[in-house]
């Protein structure tokens, strides 16, 4: 399991980013304008063990469930991914959230063995899967389910996941959460690059008639996400990666695109990292 492999290190000081108490629900809004996830107080912890049913931790209160997903919420914020995988783990599928963006976001950037990605993501689309059967009305458990297999199929190659099927797994996941937050960032962002992935390994033509992907809903997709959270670092720098992935010429636009995310302000820790990665496309 993830959990019992080596954590990297943020590789940055996290003083910045540390929210707790008041400070964490009052910067909430800002940190989670991609994903839209709830503010964890108590009446929130109380809709998630309410929905969650059998699949809920036994005899957890509402109180110390919302205690406890402020904590992992904090340390994921403070760059401390390992706590806040670890934290929310232990609280089952209402923890699968964090637990997932955590896994996902530290994978992404701070593992650097690719078998060792593969398997993290995989685990985060596993999660995602049991969030979605014990709690399909949240839509961050359909998101984190297509961005564990989304980020698992390009670790394999968009050939090899296309021929497994995982393009219809991931699109009907994105479609299911801008179903039920059409205002999800996050997930229009994911969907603009579904769209201009395909379209770039197999072509327009065939993209259109065998996965529905089109070049216009990338496009929009991309549109809608820079106008929902034009601050964050990750919106600018999946712009770019679509502009290269529709076309090779658009080296110039990507490169602007990359240097807006990295004069965005950090809000936290996973914002760094998207900078980070935005710094490092410009200077290669």
């Amino acid at each position: 399991m993830a959990a019992k492999k080596t954590w990297a290190p943020f590789p940055a000081d996290s003083k910045p980013f540390t929210y707790e108490g008041v400070a964490l629900a009052k910067a909430w809004k800002r940190l989670h304008l991609g994903d839209g996830e709830a503010f964890p107080d108590e009446k929130r912890a109380e809709q998630l063990l309410k929905a969650a049913g059998k699949a809920a931790p036994k005899g957890l209160s509402a109180s110390d469930a919302a205690q406890q997903l402020q904590q992992a919420w904090s340390a994921f914020h403070a760059g401390n991914f390992e706590q806040a995988y670890s934290i929310g783990s232990s609280l089952g599928v209402i923890g699968t959230s964090v637990a997932a963006k955590a896994l996902g976001i530290h994978a992404t950037y701070l593992v650097k063995k690719d078998d060792e990605k593969l398997s993290r993501f995989e685990l985060v689309a596993e999660l995602g899967e049991q969030a979605v059967a014990a709690l399909p009305k949240e839509a961050n458990s359909h998101y984190r389910m297509a961005f564990g297999y989304g980020r698992y199929g390009q670790g394999l190659s968009i050939a090899k996941a296309l021929k497994m099927g995982l393009a219809g797994k991931i699109k009907t996941a994105l479609d299911a959460c801008l179903k039920l937050d059409p205002k999800h960032a996050e997930a229009h962002l994911a969907s603009a690059l579904w769209h201009a992935e395909i379209i770039s390994k197999v072509g327009a033509t065939l993209g259109g008639l065998t996965y529905g992907a089109k070049r216009k809903q990338a496009e929009e997709h991309m549109k809608t996400a820079l106008k929902l959270a034009p601050g964050m670092p990750i919106v600018h720098a999946e712009h770019a990666q679509m502009l290269l992935l529709l076309d090779e010429d658009n080296e110039q636009e990507a490169a602007d695109a990359f240097e807006r995310a990295t004069e965005q302000k950090a809000a936290d820790a996973m914002d760094y990292l998207d900078a980070r990665f935005a710094a490092e496309q410009i200077s290669e």
